[in-house]
């Protein structure tokens, strides 16, 4: 040992090393301290906005105390649940098809390029291209519209997570499937599907969260409504939107609403967050 240290390669490896640790540390307790101020302040104001009229009265007129953020919840609710359901079932089937099919495919590899892509494209993009091809062709925003920007966003983080799962799966226990004589359409279903079904599960919460505080697709679709409404058809309120709006008016109390709101959104991500985590923990085995 007494040698090691007096070797000079070797120590200028460890000042290398102890550099390196010592940098690493510094800017994570930099990225936990302006995480803890952004999670303190929002604390601080949301508290301080949540009423008993929060979740049972509508966003009110501008300068109208009291009122609440019921329609705006709702509103965000349809059009997550909308786009969950149109992007889970094509997002596994596409997982599934690149993790089966997709070695030496070159549409499959095409697929993993454009997956990539949209996987980092600015959601401001997407809505842009929504409002292009949907809203300027029927002439007015609606909740469809919404749910159609927020699927788009939802997709790849599924069609990416699935396909990560299943090439987790033993060729062990592939190749027994085989050997049994199942087909390759039921071992990709009910046995490599079936082993890593809490990541897909959790690939589709991860999913639920990445498009549930989005705005500004939301901005270009769904737009917004003062009103309660559960017409999808039609311009539908939503959180991020009146958030970003309420956020930058003059009235307090339309930002105490606002402050309640963001609230209301980080703690939905976090708890998904957390059952996506535990979900995975619990049921993958080690």
């Amino acid at each position: 040992m007494n040698n090691a240290v007096k070797n000079p390669v070797y120590r200028k490896r460890l000042l290398a090393h102890r550099i390196g640790i010592t940098l690493s540390v510094c800017a994570m307790g930099i990225g936990l301290a302006f995480l803890a101020w952004i999670l303190w302040t929002l604390l601080y104001n949301g508290l301080g906005g949540l009423s008993s009229t929060l979740l049972t009265a509508d966003t009110p007129a501008p300068g109208t105390p009291g009122g609440g953020l019921r329609n705006a919840i709702v509103g965000s609710v349809m059009m997550v649940g909308l786009s969950t359901l149109v992007s889970t079932p094509i997002g596994i089937l596409a997982g599934i098809y690149l993790a089966e099919y997709g070695e030496n495919n070159k549409f499959a590899q095409i697929t993993r390029f454009v997956t990539d892509i949209m996987l980092s494209a600015p959601s401001i993009v997407i809505g842009l291209f929504v409002y292009a091809i949907y809203v300027a062709n029927v002439q007015h925003f609606s909740g469809y519209a919404g749910a159609i920007a927020l699927s788009l966003i939802a997709v790849p983080v599924v069609v990416r997570t699935t396909d990560n799962m299943l090439r987790l799966v033993p060729a062990s226990l592939l190749e027994a499937a085989y050997a049994l004589g199942a087909p390759h359409w039921k071992v990709a279903i009910t046995v490599r599907l079936r082993a890593v079904k809490a990541g897909v599960v959790t690939g589709v919460l991860l999913a639920i969260a990445r498009v549930t505080g989005e705005t500004a697709p939301l901005l270009f679709t769904a737009l917004n409504n003062q009103f309660y409404s559960n017409d999808m058809n039609a311009p539908l309120a939503n959180l991020p939107v009146v958030i970003y709006t309420y956020a930058m008016s003059p009235y307090d109390d339309w930002r105490s609403l606002a402050w309640a709101g963001a609230l209301l959104v980080t703690a939905t991500v976090l708890l998904l967050n957390i059952l996506s985590r535990t979900l995975f923990s619990q049921k993958t085995p080690r």
